[in-house]
């Protein structure tokens, strides 16, 4: 059951496979959908600043029945924080909305701020400020891993040559018809786990033609597809759901997609148009 299985980071602590993305669940129902998914076994939850639902999903984590140490928490610095002083704030202000005494999991949400993420400066500097901010937060325990988020092979590098400690993750986008392998393999050959949000391309492997034919060939959804190709690439896949019938379903893939599709999911036409999600940055 993939509910049960870890991945191990490069520091040693354990990360379920399996996540659950709280992004566009409001504050309100971001409560319940941490419940209703620690009911059906879910043991790892990402959230952000920018999502602006800290405050319900720390309400979840704590009222949820599971101990807190069996849940493994994600938050996110937001992209806009780019000077020491700034981060650390800014995770201190993280650990009091969530209500938590530590996080499992704190990553930089992108080398760039969102409003300039097509723009030339890399922020390089501000981002090493940042990391500095989440080195120190670790190494006094309020972390327990920090990595990156939507980070290229050059922000990574600057991180790389810099840093006391490594990052231990990055959280990209990363779906059937859009497989970054060269930054996929380049996060694994530098020892960080790489995350894959949207693993259904944001709802827009749905109106694939090619890819229903695959998934009606394994008798299974879209979405459960989607999160299937994600783990056999070795990747950790956070679907986002408050529904809790999808939430079991995106957690019923024991099944093994064929080398040979997993060959032509790699290699299809990439999606040109996310829909509503096209305004968002990373979809642009």
């Amino acid at each position: 059951m993939i509910l049960e299985e870890k991945y191990t980071l490069s520091n040693g602590v354990e990360i379920p496979k399996l996540g659950l993305g709280t992004w566009f669940i409001s504050d309100k129902d971001a409560v319940q959908a941490v419940k209703n998914a620690a009911k059906i076994g879910y043991r790892h939850i990402d959230t952000a600043q920018a999502y602006q639902n800290e405050r319900g999903v720390g309400e979840g984590i704590r009222a949820c029945g599971v101990k807190r140490e069996d849940m493994f928490v994600t938050t996110k610095l937001a992209a806009e924080v780019k000077s020491y002083q700034e981060a650390v704030a800014s995770i201190d202000g993280s650990l009091k909305t969530l209500g938590l005494e530590y996080i499992d999991l704190m990553i930089i949400h992108s080398p760039k701020p969102w409003a300039k993420f097509g723009g030339d400066d890399r922020y390089f500097e501000g981002n090493r400020e940042a990391w500095r901010a989440l080195e120190e937060a670790h190494k006094a325990g309020k972390l327990r891993a920090i990595g990156l988020s939507n980070f290229q092979k050059e922000d990574i590098d600057n991180i790389l040559e810099s840093c006391s400690v490594k990052p231990m993750v990055n959280q990209i986008l990363a779906h059937i018809s859009n497989t970054p392998k060269e930054l996929i393999q380049y996060c694994k050959d530098n020892g960080l786990l790489v995350e894959a949000y949207s693993p259904i391309g944001h709802g827009e492997l749905l109106k694939n033609q090619k890819v229903a034919e695959m998934a009606e060939k394994y008798n299974v959804s879209i979405p459960q597809l989607g999160i299937r190709y994600d783990l056999q690439l070795g990747l950790l896949p956070l679907p986002k759901t408050a529904n809790p019938a999808h939430m079991k379903a995106n957690a019923a893939v024991d099944f093994e997609i064929s080398e040979e599709d997993m060959e032509s999911l790699k290699n299809m036409e990439p999606i040109k148009d996310y829909g509503e999600a096209s305004k968002f940055p990373v979809y642009a």
